[in-house]
């Protein structure tokens, strides 16, 4: 791994693990194994870490739930991996991370959130359309508005509220949120999908529900 990926992902790890503001510098350094000026060549401060991680980190994950859907035989196998996809995801994050981003980098939350609006959106509507040709899922679906409301409500997961304080909180009401949405836009045809892939993919994620 090239020395500026390394730092990259370790960064990401630490802040989904102990939140943004705690980490410092040194932390950084230390979970990359590099010296500190090593890092500063490469950012000039944690202002700077924060923006480039969280990009990079949005880039993967968005080019990782595209070869999801691009695998899957139908558009309701594709969301149901792309649940199992993100439980292990959400398995790793500090409820408080999402909330401390937006409160102390909140360039950062933007990019973040400017990419979710640019590209994760469009992967769900186009889902919803491939659904509604395969008749899985009701033909009088608005793709467009209930892409957005899909990427909206799973951030509802990501924020320290009442439904939220654990990491074992944050995967149930993430994989709670997500079946709602399915159950709201399926057809029987797609029910009967739904739980045959349920069963396969989240299996063990359910579990804890």
């Amino acid at each position: 791994m090239e020395p500026l990926e390394k730092i990259l992902s370790c960064s990401i790890e630490l802040f989904g693990q102990y939140g943004f503001k705690s980490i410092t510098m040194d932390d950084i350094a230390r979970r990359a194994g590099i010296s500190k000026k090593t890092l500063y060549q490469h950012f000039a401060n944690k202002q700077e870490v924060v923006n480039e991680s969280v990009t990079w980190y949005k880039h993967n994950t968005t080019e990782n739930c595209a070869c999801v859907l691009e695998d899957a035989e139908n558009a309701i196998e594709a969301m149901v991996r792309i649940l199992a996809f993100f439980d292990g995801l959400y398995k790793r994050i500090n409820p408080m991370a999402m909330f401390e981003m937006q409160r102390f980098f909140p360039e950062a939350y933007k990019k973040f959130r400017d990419l979710l609006m640019e590209r994760d959106v469009v992967m769900v509507r186009d889902n919803i359309l491939q659904g509604i040709k395969e008749g899985l899922y009701r033909p009088d679906l608005n793709a467009d508005l209930l892409a957005r409301y899909r990427i909206e409500t799973s951030l509802l997961a990501l924020q320290p509220t009442l439904m939220v304080n654990d990491r074992t909180n944050l995967m149930s009401v993430a994989l709670e949120i997500g079946e709602h949405f399915m159950y709201g836009i399926m057809t029987q045809k797609g029910i009967q999908q739904y739980v045959t892939y349920k069963e396969k993919y989240l299996k063990h994620a359910t579990a804890i529900i």
